[in-house]
């Protein structure tokens, strides 16, 4: 293989399979307004994150409810909750959790606990329920349950819930019911992960279980010993709420979007959180000295007259990134649509062309559009089945470094994903966890000549328009008017030295009468003014 080849195939594998070692920056900029709270995350100044938090948000993944069955259906093996949304809530037998009786009946003693005896210490659990059961026999008689929203609701369907309770913290995840202790499969090192096993298996309390996540690796025992409490503490809560509770009723709120962003990103990587509300300020400021004492410095209040969000670029960021069409900066783009079933990502080239080669053309594009579907994926929050349509490659070797760049790109996903190979067709599909609805902005606007109709008036029609507001400025004692109106329209307003529409008016109305182009126009405005240049309103 030549020299020149050799090089070439090492700048597309060093340049998009293998995602950059060194830290990525991070900031997260919040914007409070009267609608809510926005937060975007930018990593090296991109945004990858958008979140809207509504100040009327009901539902949130993670809340806790009381809920009551209203209906089994033996069909689905599930059954549909009421915990006050409009539509009842879908519960499958498969997210009941294996300790379910002893949901149920934890949910019964707590509820009816008045003289706060009730010791979860010494909770005797229930036989844990079968892989292959069927709904009708765990749920009959329609008890009250305690159910955790899995996902929001999304278009005209109710939450779904699970019965498999967890708590989050920064370190670990406390679930109740069960005294099992797992540490995440992302800490490599053998002798790390027994030492958080041997931890936590000393310090859990009882009828709990503890998930151990990967940030918790290299963290001290007191710092682990105290995000242990605090979700220790949370369940107390809890247990408290729930003390003569009646369904529907929400036990526990998750977090706000913005403590829980903190929760699960917060790293060495973060350098800037910027907040333009006080009380929002505040509240960051007392979550960082509690989870994070040595970042609090990063946090800072934006005073400035432009909008936040203009200020950081987030703003044009939103506009470029949303819509049916993405364009890439080689001149690539990406036509993004969806269907009932799924979500279909098109790859096209457009005007790219670095190689008179065409394999090496379409994996090069193929590699610039995995990074960007990545991003796309998490900033929409795009779930459920999706299809891409890269441009094809007869290579099976470059087919392969197209799907492992893609699969690298989204390691920094945080919703779980499956990505398979591409197949003969340039066709690759992936499933990305769907929790809440997609994040859909819209970023075209109404036009302002036609308000969105695509019809404008009649050229004709407005000639006579401005005839008769310049009859009836006359009738006012106007002597001299300038005409404000588009080039194209002034174009037609002067045609012809001595038979211009202006010159046709100016002799018909004994006026001096003059039009002037405005680049700033749209195409059918027009603007009169008097003699002192001021615009005359009507």
């Amino acid at each position: 293989m030549c020299l020149k080849k050799i090089k070439q195939q090492f700048r597309y594998f060093v340049g998009y399979l293998f995602l950059k070692v060194a830290i990525v920056n991070k900031d997260l900029i919040i914007n409070s307004s009267a609608d809510g709270v926005e937060i975007a995350l930018l990593e090296e100044k991109k945004l990858v994150e958008i979140h809207n938090e509504k100040l009327d948000a009901r539902w949130s993944v993670g809340d806790l409810y009381l809920g009551k069955v209203k209906k089994i259906i033996p069909g689905l093996n599930a059954a549909f909750v009421d915990v006050g949304f409009e539509k009842d809530a879908f519960l499958h037998y498969t997210d009941l959790s294996p300790y379910i009786k002893s949901i149920l009946k934890y949910t019964q003693q707590a509820t009816a606990d008045e003289n706060n005896q009730f010791d979860f210490s010494k909770f005797q659990s229930a036989p844990e329920i079968i892989k292959t059961g069927k709904i009708s026999e765990v749920l009959n008689g329609k008890p009250h349950i305690l159910v955790q929203i899995l996902k929001e609701p999304i278009a005209a369907k109710g939450p779904r819930l699970t019965c498999e309770i967890s708590l989050a913290g920064r370190f670990v995840v406390l679930t109740p019911f069960n005294e099992i202790v797992a540490v995440s499969k992302k800490i490599h090192s053998g002798e790390e992960r027994k030492r958080l096993q041997k931890i936590f298996e000393a310090v859990r309390p009882k009828n709990f279980g503890v998930i151990v996540r990967t940030a918790a690796e290299g963290k001290s025992t007191a710092e682990l010993h105290e995000d242990l409490l605090t979700l220790t503490q949370n369940w107390k809560n809890i247990q408290s709420n729930l003390k003569g509770a009646m369904p529907p009723t929400r036990i526990m709120n998750e977090e706000s979007k913005t403590t829980s962003i903190l929760r699960d990103l917060l790293n060495e990587d973060f350098n800037k959180i910027v907040v333009n509300d006080k009380k929002i300020f505040d509240i960051t400021l007392s979550y960082l000295q509690r989870i994070a004492p040595q970042k609090a410095n990063i946090l800072s209040m934006y005073t400035g007259d432009q909008a936040i969000f203009d200020q950081y670029g987030i703003t044009k960021q939103v506009k470029s990134s949303f819509g049916k069409t993405v364009n890439l900066t080689s001149g690539a783009y990406l036509i993004i649509e969806h269907t009932e079933a799924l979500h279909v990502i098109d790859v096209n080239s457009g005007f790219k062309s670095v190689s008179n080669n065409q394999e090496e053309n379409a994996l090069q594009t193929n590699l610039e559009a995995a990074e960007e579907i990545a991003r796309q994926l998490r900033l929409r929050d795009i779930g459920g089945i999706i299809v891409v349509d890269f441009i094809d490659m007869k290579l099976p070797e470059n087919r392969k470094k197209v799907q492992e760049a893609l699969e690298e790109y989204m390691k920094t996903d945080r919703a779980r994903h499956t990505v398979l190979p591409i197949s003969k067709f340039g066709l690759l599909q992936a499933t990305r966890q769907r929790i809440r609805p997609e994040v859909n902005i819209n970023t075209s606007e109404d036009c302002p000549a036609c308000a969105g109709s695509g019809k404008i008036t009649s050229a004709l029609l407005l000639e006579d328009e401005m005839e008769k507001k310049l009859a009836y400025l006359t009738t006012h004692g106007h002597k001299s008017l300038t005409i404000l109106v588009h080039p194209i329209i002034h174009s037609h307003l002067t045609k012809g030295i001595f038979t211009s529409i202006v010159k046709r008016w100016k002799k018909k109305y004994k006026i001096k009468l003059s039009s002037q182009a405005s680049n700033t126009s749209h195409l059918v405005e027009y603007r009169f003014l008097d003699d002192e240049q001021e615009e005359i309103k009507f």
